[in-house]
């Protein structure tokens, strides 16, 4: 499928995952983005699991033109931490999907995210990480003449006032491969972050998931169904009216930035402590005086970015 002139060109780095899938989603349905393509990781379950996940969700609204690339499937020199506790075995827990027909590319997301960037054009391409940063780390080791191409990383990661979701100290994604996250939030790419500190904000309370059921469409029920199951898991650990959305938090932020608020500060990570690995220092008050490298979301219309999702998931078969 040929874009248009003038849509902005993404990546999606993923690890569906219900919430990577709704992200998923929410970008097939936005017309003013080409999705290039889908590049798997390993992180809330296995790799062969995530990107057959991936494939899973491009063919629930007929879209199997997208191409799904499998990628790293650990962490750059950890051992992969994974996370069925929330997402279920598959990661993709809930009513159960038929196995995917389309192909997996035969080529590795590392090789289709480096060759990518070197084809377009200087500042085309807008890389949206929502798993473990492994696949866009080793990218840019092996090949550092593409961080310049990238005109901007919106990543799901990381927290500050809400502090951690697998640690006391650490957001899981972060956690998951530390090294490669230190790769990226120093690499000098323009960074937007989707912390906890925002995305608990965005909680699908009752209404907002019976508002996706309502729709009608077998996406709208799948949505609702997906969030019924994992959102069990945080109701119970934070006591809170339903759970995190969290990474459709990436995808909104283009389509409409401003429902979101944050600063841009310096955001280190924690890579060598045994009780804070992972941990992303974020200088939020500046009280240091290193060099601003991202702009660390803090808040969101928490309406506003629900209204968006069920309107744009309300437009897919």
């Amino acid at each position: 499928m040929v874009a248009p002139m003038g849509l902005r060109k993404i990546i999606i780095d993923t690890d569906p995952g219900q919430d990577d899938a709704v992200a998923i989603l929410l970008a097939l349905a936005s017309p003013e983005l080409d999705l290039l393509g889908l590049t798997a990781v390993a992180g809330n379950v296995p790799l062969a699991l995530t990107e057959k996940n991936a494939r899973i969700v491009c063919e629930l609204v007929d879209r199997a033109d997208i191409p799904v690339f499998a990628g790293a499937d650990t962490p750059l020199n950890r051992k992969l931490v994974t996370a069925e506790h929330v997402h279920g075995k598959t990661g993709l827990d809930g009513p159960q999907l038929p196995d995917p027909t389309m192909p997996l590319q035969p080529t590795h997301a590392v090789d289709f995210l480096i060759d990518t960037l070197r084809q377009e054009p200087e500042g085309e391409v807008t890389l949206l990480p929502i798993g473990p940063l492994t696949n866009i780390a080793m990218a840019f080791e092996r090949a550092p003449d593409i961080i310049g191409k990238v005109a901007e990383i919106v990543l799901m990661g990381g927290a500050y006032f809400e502090v951690g979701n697998i640690t006391p100290a650490a957001e899981f994604n972060i956690y998951v491969d530390p090294e490669a996250a230190e790769i990226v939030f120093r690499s000098g790419v323009p960074l937007t972050v989707m912390p906890l500190d925002v995305t608990h904000k965005a909680l699908t309370t009752r209404p907002r998931v019976e508002a996706f059921r309502s729709l009608g469409t077998r996406t709208g029920e799948m949505v609702a169904a997906w969030t019924d199951f994992f959102e069990r898991f945080d109701k119970e650990k934070y006591g809170s009216e339903g759970a995190p959305l969290h990474d459709p938090c990436t995808v909104a932020y283009l389509l409409e930035p401003d429902l979101f608020t944050g600063r841009h500060i310096n955001v280190e990570i924690e890579t060598q402590s045994v009780l804070t690995r992972g941990m992303t220092v974020a200088d939020w008050w500046r009280v240091t005086d290193r060099t601003a490298n991202a702009t660390f979301i803090g808040d969101v219309n928490s309406d506003g970015y629900f209204d968006l999702l069920t309107r744009r998931i309300g437009t897919l078969p």
